[in-house]
């Protein structure tokens, strides 16, 4: 049986036994509001985990698809040494997009680190020319090996080495999202089990009675999986739509964002946290259960 399919059966049960739990009280607070923390918790997860995968996809691509080539030369062999790089840069195979940058694109670098009013024309400030790799990709080796003999002072730098952290990062973050969303399901069945255990305690002598008339314990316990069940779907629903919109109402500056700045749902996105409160009907139905017969079985 699947997973929508016994929430479906719970749900439907047998309405006259709702008499045995306890319509209104502090379980029924507990689940409701237990439920709806929790989904407004996971949906912020869940975009968190989607964002951290949407940035770790941009900067594999980007960081993947550019490299730069540093030259640091004197005055008098900056001109040349930049026009021997052109040069073998453009034919190389696999290089594409190769262009020098020029002084004002050097200065917005630098800007973040150094201030707006840095001299660049006092400073021995190393040329920098960016380029593309093609689909086809270049021999790095081959074409450090060209530069060494053809430009002494040119650096390549292809991101690699920038590359891995901030993958490793963006899928820590990932997964960090996803672990999250474990844990917090996780609350979730431990806090309806609490209201579960509670109820049935509360109801002991209402469940001998019942027992005495001829009821089963499969009977009794369907019951409060019921209610549970259907507490937990209400209450989930409910922060669902509250992370839902305030998800919504962040701000959304794009590709140019990180991870924070960047974060929620985009697409089809929008349809993973409708998951959430079956996905909370189904843990507080397997929560319950298990509650009812442990305490059922001990109860004579």
């Amino acid at each position: 049986m699947t997973a929508l399919a016994r929430i479906l059966d719970a749900l439907k049960g047998d309405a006259a036994a709702d008499r045995v739990v306890p319509p209104a009280g502090f379980t029924v607070r507990l689940t409701l509001f237990s439920a709806a923390a929790m989904a407004f918790l996971a949906v912020f997860a869940l975009a968190l985990s989607l964002a951290a995968g949407r940035l770790a996809d941009r900067w594999g691509e980007e960081l993947a698809r550019g490299a730069t080539l540093r030259i640091s030369a004197p005055a008098a062999e900056m001109d040349r040494q930049v026009a021997a790089a052109l040069r073998v840069l453009e034919q190389t195979p696999g290089v594409a997009d190769v262009r020098a940058l020029t002084e004002d694109e050097q200065r917005a670098l630098l800007e973040p680190w150094f201030g707006p009013d840095l001299p660049l024309d006092q400073l021995p400030i190393p040329q920098l020319i960016a380029f593309s790799e093609t689909s086809d990709g270049y021999d790095a080796a081959g074409l450090r090996l060209r530069l060494q003999a053809e430009v002494p002072g040119a650096v390549l730098d292809d991101h690699r080495r920038w590359r891995r952290p901030l993958m490793a990062a963006a899928s820590g973050l990932r997964l960090l999202g996803w672990t999250a969303l474990a844990l917090i399901f996780g609350a979730l069945a431990a806090m309806v089990t609490l209201a579960a255990n509670a109820a049935l305690a509360a109801n002991a002598q209402v469940i001998t009675v019942l027992r005495l008339v001829g009821a089963t314990d499969d009977y009794i316990a369907g019951a409060f999986v019921r209610r549970f069940t259907l507490r937990a779907l209400v209450g989930a629903a409910a922060g669902t739509a509250l992370g839902l919109g305030a998800v919504a109402l962040m701000p959304d500056t794009g590709d140019a964002g990180g991870v924070l700045t960047g974060l929620g749902f985009r697409g089809g996105h929008w349809l993973w946290p409708l998951l959430v409160p079956p996905l909370a009907a189904l843990v507080a139905l397997l929560a319950t259960r298990m509650a009812s017969k442990r305490v059922l079985g001990g109860l004579t």
